[in-house]
């Protein structure tokens, strides 16, 4: 009998499909009480799978989702006193709450960075359903730096493909190619 290879609750019965009047919503840790609350104004994107050891993951997941918002459209909008950011010196600042752990949202400071601009987010905490879906798995090896066994990677990386969220062990092409634009632009490599 072949295991049953768990990626992460929101995707491990399918992939949900976008609703067309997703217009935002509210993020929510997982406190009973006085939970932290984020709301988000419009759809999340470039959503995905991500399998690296910074992300918040729930319990059980191999991966976290992650998909970015316009800074100017996110704001905390109750309890974040409980925020604290995990790791300082991490190019992106994740605010996570201090009581339950979740990471409500990451925010790049250094306005040379390609992303800066866009707060990072984990739809799966959002009270309405709608959210884009993930659109592919990033950083699909480093699962393994988390403990899993490097054995089950090709079972993992043929689920990730049955989910029709396609394995990288980097970003997407198109977002590596926005990253490379990005530097080649600040280089003087390729006029702005």
């Amino acid at each position: 009998m072949s295991e049953a290879i768990k990626i992460h609750p929101s995707v491990d019965q399918g992939v949900k499909a976008v609703s067309a009047n997703f217009a935002g919503g509210t993020l929510v840790c997982k406190c009973a009480q006085s939970p932290v609350k984020v709301a988000i104004k419009g759809q999340v994107a470039y959503d995905h799978a991500c399998g690296c050891t910074k992300c918040w993951k729930p319990a059980g997941a191999i991966f976290s989702v992650v998909a970015v918002a316009p800074r100017a459209n996110l704001s905390v909008t109750e309890h974040g006193e409980k925020l604290a950011v995990v790791d300082p010196n991490a190019a992106i600042q994740r605010y996570a709450c201090k009581e339950c752990g979740v990471h409500m949202y990451g925010r790049i400071e250094n306005t040379k960075h390609p992303f800066y601009g866009y707060d990072f987010v984990h739809p799966e905490l959002f009270q309405e359903p709608g959210w884009a879906p993930p659109e592919f798995a990033a950083f699909v090896s480093s699962v393994i730096e988390s403990g899993v066994n490097p054995d089950r990677m090709a079972g993992i990386r043929g689920r990730l493909k049955q989910l029709g969220l396609e394995p990288y062990d980097a970003l997407s092409p198109p977002l590596m190619d926005a990253l490379a634009t990005h530097i080649a632009t600040a280089s003087g490599a390729r006029p702005a």
